[in-house]
């Protein structure tokens, strides 16, 4: 597919020469979903800005693949030589957010794809496991950095004296209150921020859902890329390194005299549904992509990852022209409405379109909630 003409850039004047693939030749992220094979990121990512550069440490252990949660969300099966249709102003901001070090507030209508971002740079820079944190207007920025159980480790502390006073005379029972590692487990923000060799994909799912100091609260940790788990910082002197639990399964890390620091400071991608402002401080330190509505190019090469030659390509092609204009009529549809309806054609017999097209009423209501009109018989 052709790229978006230049001229309607409006950073076009600032555009570097092209190599002889047409891409820039400063993008690291080429949009095009295939994972790097040849090299890593760390090996293509050039040093922060000086105000950007941080040096937390040990550097911990690399993070999990998921690769089933790539493909529940991409599809497994890259359509060869596509290139979203967005995929100019798309690489463009990703690749600045890279370079800069700082995050990426991906706006547009709901259902277009804007958390797809995430899993897109991923798999493509081959950075591991999306952590993903989904906002709702009670959630606070200690959730995203850690959680501490108190009440538990009271409880179980509680247990143990109860135990060690009813041990046979003679023998030794434990007293002390267990280890207080054991009771904090890092958020997907906290776990992004501990001191990885080459940066998390982080994912803010929904951040105009959230109260509205959020927005203000992160701006701290942003800027310093670290922050402080008071808790393990009163107990430095007795513990000075304590290992907890990460937002990663089964992960681990350990916490130095009760601050994390990040080294590589991580790719945030936040999504928004354009239903609040943020405050201009925060819109400051952040790079703003509005996120299109696809096309059918698009849509077809989303069937084509998801589908592979399950779905016959006329099939599809005739759901993507009435998705678009049913979309059109009712102002935005989701992308997971068609989805279901590429899942319903795939399970269908070929010669079923006229009653393929009923049930799609059903599966393609507006997103206000209100019902579609119900087909005469």
């Amino acid at each position: 597919m052709t790229p978006p003409d230049d001229t309607s850039l409006p950073h076009q004047e600032l555009r570097p020469p092209t190599g002889a693939s047409g891409r820039p030749r400063w993008w690291i992220y080429r949009g095009s979903g295939e994972p790097l094979h040849d090299t890593t990121l760390g090996e293509l990512l050039p040093p922060p800005p000086p105000w950007r550069a941080f040096d937390g440490g040990p550097v911990v252990d690399p993070p999990p693949d998921d690769e089933e949660e790539n493909v529940r969300r991409l599809g497994g099966h890259q359509p060869a030589g596509y290139a979203p249709r967005a995929a100019r102003t798309e690489a463009d901001l990703v690749n600045a957010a890279l370079l800069l070090r700082r995050p990426l507030l991906v706006s547009g209508r709901p259902g277009t794809g804007k958390s797809s971002l995430a899993y897109r740079i991923s798999r493509e820079l081959r950075l591991g496991r999306v952590l993903r944190w989904h906002i709702t207007s009670r959630t606070t920025l200690q959730r995203g950095l850690y959680e501490y159980d108190a009440i538990g480790r009271i409880q179980d502390t509680a247990a143990l004296r109860a135990a060690a006073g009813e041990a046979p005379r003679g023998e030794e029972a434990r007293t002390s209150p267990p280890d207080i590692g054991d009771y904090i487990q890092l958020g997907p923000l906290g776990t992004a921020l501990l001191p990885h060799a080459e940066p998390r994909v982080l994912l803010i799912d929904e951040l105009d859902k959230s109260d509205l100091d959020l927005a203000n609260d992160l701006l701290s940790v942003f800027e310093d890329g670290t922050f402080t788990i008071p808790e393990l910082r009163r107990a430095r002197r007795r513990n000075p390194v304590v290992r907890v639990q990460t937002d990663d399964p089964d992960g681990e890390a350990d916490i130095v005299a009760g601050v994390v620091k990040c080294r590589a400071f991580p790719v945030v991608v936040m999504t928004s549904n354009s239903e609040r402002e943020f405050p201009p401080a925060f819109l400051r330190r952040c790079l703003l992509l509005q996120m299109p509505e696809p096309g059918d190019e698009d849509l077809a090469a989303m069937a084509a990852a998801h589908f592979g030659d399950g779905l016959a390509e006329e099939r599809a092609g005739t759901l993507i022209a009435d998705f678009l204009r049913r979309s059109r009529e009712r102002g935005g549809l989701s992308i997971d409405q068609l989805l279901n309806s590429f899942y319903l054609a795939a399970s269908r017999p070929s010669g079923d379109d006229e009653g393929l097209l009923g049930l799609t009423e059903a599966i393609w209501h507006r997103l206000d909630g209100t019902a579609p009109p119900v087909r005469p018989e």
